[in-house]
């Protein structure tokens, strides 16, 4: 689970970005930090840099594809 200091410098959003799943060997939409929805294992990564693979940090396949999801959107001015 992300971690945070300041929840002030941080926005909720409802944004739909939040609610895709993405494969893991595609390109990741948007630059973040992004979650797998199944071992909670979190990267952090550029917008169109490739998402680790399916064994990414010796995922146990008895936990389910990988499938990685944005979990913050960092906003740049």
């Amino acid at each position: 689970m992300a971690l945070y200091k300041d929840g002030a410098k941080l926005i909720i959003s409802n944004d739909a970005a939040f609610d895709f799943k993405h494969k893991p060997g595609t390109a990741a939409p948007y630059p973040g930090i992004y979650r797998c929805t199944s071992c909670g294992d979190e990267i952090a990564i550029a917008g169109g840099h490739i998402f680790p693979p399916q064994n990414h940090k010796q995922h146990d396949p008895m936990l389910g594809l990988v499938q990685w999801q944005l979990l913050v959107f960092p906003v740049q001015k």
